[in-house]
């Protein structure tokens, strides 16, 4: 498995998203685990939200493992906080940090969280109450390092005028066909041009790049906002045609060549599954490990519909 910057360490490219374990047996998780193992995934993310209950994808996880003090120090546990879905309401305040920090910790059986993420932004957020959040827990051993979800460089900016740990990564939606933070900045300024519309704040990659955040990618394989996958689907039919065919020429399955569109990026970003099927995950890795030719990857940005000028 091809390893990526992630903080003053490397990370696998690919990662293991445990947000639809919630229905799956024991068993299951077992083998979805193993199955990431095997492949080279030692990156497990989940959030306290996942599972329709705070905490329950996290606590399905932990009692379906089971896993010893020398298997969790094997892995990377990362978790997310701030969004509150029996409110309607995000809080990123002091007093919610800590508290789901100590849920998150029950819930996995472990004593500490490798990477929390703050999940989707809080136009309430105070970056001085997070700044003590922060310190607190990083001070107590209880999370090692701290990033982002879906937030913009200005976002970012914000919480650094308090924030003294770095913030090491920014979990994004991306995929071949929902790319606008790589597709906005190629058609930039193109008056009437749908794609040159800034809806990132202003150069997310860039920024991460600058910056040395990570940018992991969430829903890989989604065609847009939650309308379902690209890949086998008619309405996609000229992009899967150019991934069929690079599956072929590469001896990997279609969605191996959606992990390496986004692992071959010079960002060096993370893949974020959320499947749980064992083979899937097995077939999803092993497109870290595929290096596309920038005439293939630009083959693949056309097809997915993107205007390259």
């Amino acid at each position: 498995m091809k390893t990526v910057p992630f903080g003053s360490a490397t990370a696998p490219a690919v990662v293991a998203g445990m947000m639809r374990i919630d229905d799956k047996d024991d068993a299951h998780i077992r083998d979805l685990y193993a199955a990431a193992r095997e492949s080279g995934i030692d990156f497990f993310d989940h959030a306290d939200i996942y599972g329709g209950s705070m905490h329950h994808c996290e606590s399905r996880f932990a009692d379906a493992l089971q896993l010893t003090s020398a298997e969790r120090d094997e892995i990377v546990l990362q978790t997310k906080c701030g969004i509150v879905p029996q409110q309607g309401t995000f809080d990123f305040s002091y007093e919610h940090i800590l508290a789901q920090v100590e849920g998150s910790l029950a819930a996995l059986r472990t004593d500490r969280i490798d990477v929390l993420l703050l999940h989707r932004p809080d136009a309430l957020v105070e970056p001085d109450e997070v700044a003590r959040a922060f310190d607190e827990l990083e001070a107590a051993g209880k999370v090692r390092a701290f990033g982002v979800s879906n937030h913009t460089p200005r976002q970012i900016d914000l919480l650094r005028t308090a924030v003294r740990q770095p913030l090491i990564a920014n979990q994004l939606q991306l995929s071949i066909t929902h790319a606008p933070i790589i597709a906005q900045p190629v058609a930039m300024n193109m008056s009437g041009e749908e794609q040159s519309v800034v809806r990132d704040g202003g150069g997310i990659v860039e920024y991460c790049r600058i910056n040395g955040i990570t940018v992991q990618a969430w829903s890989p394989f989604q065609g847009g906002f939650f309308t379902g996958v690209f890949l086998g689907n008619p309405e996609y039919a000229e992009l899967n045609a150019v991934i069929d065919r690079l599956a072929t020429s590469y001896g990997v399955t279609p969605i191996a060549i959606a992990t390496a569109w986004i692992t071959r990026h010079p960002a060096h970003m993370q893949v974020v599954l959320g499947t749980t099927t064992p083979q899937r995950v097995r077939d999803a890795a092993a497109g870290a490990d595929v290096e596309l030719t920038r005439a293939e990857w630009y083959e693949l940005f056309r097809a997915g519909g993107h205007v390259l000028p």
